[in-house]
């Protein structure tokens, strides 16, 4: 008897150690959603199935292989030998299972330049930009008398009212400016014909940007001719010193 215990638990020992387990997921075909009670079978006679998140985990020997069945379909058999991530063994079966992930159709992105932008916040701003000080102005009535026009007598006398939309129309008309200015003086540009790196780079955009009036003058030779000459001088000054901001260096100085 005592024999027999001892083959009993050495046979268990033997038949244990060359036992694994084989975890995963079940997937549709967007590789998204989890299929759930796909059948996961080893030759060894072992059976798991998918929970609804589509994953399994199933005890193997070695020397098995595990095949996976959904819908009456079976897949290949895998062996487990040349599984090489026991713990991470992901399949994707040819179904679609409706899920809260779906795979999109492909979108493409245009960014805008500075023209289109420029020309819708034109539009979007129409009243403002066109803002004129308003002044007495005559109408014709449909009898054929001449008067004057009572909406522009009462917003000649509306102060605060022409200070702000005429405040506000410098300011659009600003911003506008200094987009033009960044367009022209921008990373891309400047590198290309300096070559130089942050942080070195933010400092030049910083100190040699031009004026508004000088950027819109150029032409496209002249200003990458202002942006070279700007970089010699800032080349001789030394990249790691406080740079004292120039006045913009014209072609030919």
């Amino acid at each position: 008897m005592r024999y027999f215990i001892v083959i009993f638990f050495l046979f268990s020992f033997i038949t244990g150690f060359g036992q694994m387990h084989i975890s995963g997921r079940v997937l549709d075909n967007s590789k998204l959603n989890g299929v759930e009670s796909a059948k996961v079978i080893s030759t060894g006679g072992m059976v798991a199935y998918t929970d609804s998140m589509g994953k399994y985990h199933i005890p193997v020997n070695m020397n098995d292989s595990i095949y996976f069945i959904y819908n009456g379909k079976p897949t290949q058999k895998f062996p487990v030998a040349k599984i090489s991530n026991p713990q991470q063994f992901d399949i994707s079966l040819m179904v679609e299972v409706p899920g809260k992930y779906r795979v999109l159709k492909e979108v493409v992105l245009y960014s805008k330049n500075y023209k289109q932008d420029s020309i819708e916040n034109r539009e979007a701003y129409a009243d403002i930009f066109n803002y004129e000080k308003p002044g007495l102005s005559t109408s014709v009535s449909p009898t054929g008398g001449v008067g004057a026009d009572l909406d522009e007598l009462i917003n000649v006398f509306r102060f605060k009212r022409k200070r702000r939309l005429k405040a506000f129309q410098m300011r659009l008309e600003e911003e506008e400016q200094e987009k033009y200015v960044t367009y022209r003086f921008n990373k891309k540009n400047v590198h290309r014909i300096t070559g130089l790196q942050s942080p070195q780079l933010d400092s030049f955009l910083v100190w040699y940007r031009p004026s508004y009036t000088f950027a819109a003058q150029c032409d496209e030779l002249s200003f990458n001719q202002y942006i070279l000459n700007a970089f010699y001088q800032f080349k001789k000054l030394g990249y790691h010193f406080p740079i004292k901001k120039e006045e913009p260096i014209l072609p030919g100085s």
